[in-house]
């Protein structure tokens, strides 16, 4: 058994955290065990909302043309990686109760945090192909990964929503194998539309992905994206944590971390 800063599992972390067997309703847990996804509202107060934007629009200007270099760049959106290490401001979201009961209950054995990034879609872009967050899964295969969406903005019907195809973790492949174009509108898709503040956990196996900005403004977003401790975290958090998020993070954020 691998013990990191004295916890020795996750279940040690996750009460630390104040994560309960009943920090999710049941009613809950079965929306995330039908549905795929679970939307969550008022989770973010107001104050918080304004200094995330705050950071946000500040490491945007601050890091031009590298942002989100750490993971990913994607052409028609702002992207931002490697949060974890860029402001106490974000620390409460991988760390937040309701979504790491979520992420449990998904994934029913160790996980950590596999990254912390931001996107959002530049108006006229951002639309993606229905995809899961994993590879091709086949039929009674364990989950792997799970995702949560923090709102910084509000999502509607025209600013690039994020859309989802419900009970779709449960279907062994992937979306081309059962549609002819993965590019275009599912009949059961729907948006995630809910104010700023909400956030959004899913099941990261549910096909899902980002659709066009219609709108003259940008829509932000950060992803808090956990995967079982057996894989990979996407982004290697020993070789990125800098002294100063190590000292002012608790030591069940370290575990969460691997750290």
């Amino acid at each position: 058994m691998t013990m990191i800063n004295g916890i020795r599992n996750i279940e040690e972390a996750l009460t630390s955290l104040d994560v309960t067997d009943h920090t999710l309703t049941e009613q809950e847990k079965k929306q995330l065990d039908e549905q795929g996804f679970l939307l969550l509202t008022g989770i973010m107060e107001s104050d918080w909302i304004h200094q995330v934007r705050e950071s946000y629009e500040t490491l945007m200007r601050r890091e031009g043309q590298s942002a989100g270099m750490e993971v990913h760049q994607e052409t028609g959106t702002r992207r931002l990686a490697d949060l974890v290490n860029k402001g106490e401001v974000f620390d409460r979201m991988y760390t937040h109760p309701k979504v790491l009961a979520g992420v449990y209950h998904i994934l029913k054995r160790e996980f950590n945090l596999s990254s912390l990034n931001a996107r959002d879609a530049v108006p006229g872009q951002g639309h993606q192909a229905l995809h899961a967050d994993w590879g091709a899964r086949t039929q009674g295969e364990p989950f792997h990964v799970v995702n949560s969406i923090w709102l910084i903005d509000e999502f509607t019907a025209d600013n690039g929503a994020t859309r989802v195809v419900p009970g779709t973790q449960h279907q062994a492949g992937s979306p081309g194998d059962y549609m002819s174009d993965p590019q275009g509108e599912h009949p059961d898709q729907q948006l995630i539309l809910a104010p700023a503040g909400s956030v959004a956990i899913f099941n990261a196996h549910v096909w899902h992905g980002g659709t066009t900005n219609r709108t003259a403004t940008t829509r932000r977003a950060c992803h808090a994206y956990y995967t079982a401790s057996e894989h990979e975290q996407q982004l290697d958090q020993k070789e990125y944590i800098r002294k100063s998020t190590y000292d002012r993070i608790t030591e069940a954020a370290r575990y969460l971390l691997n750290v």
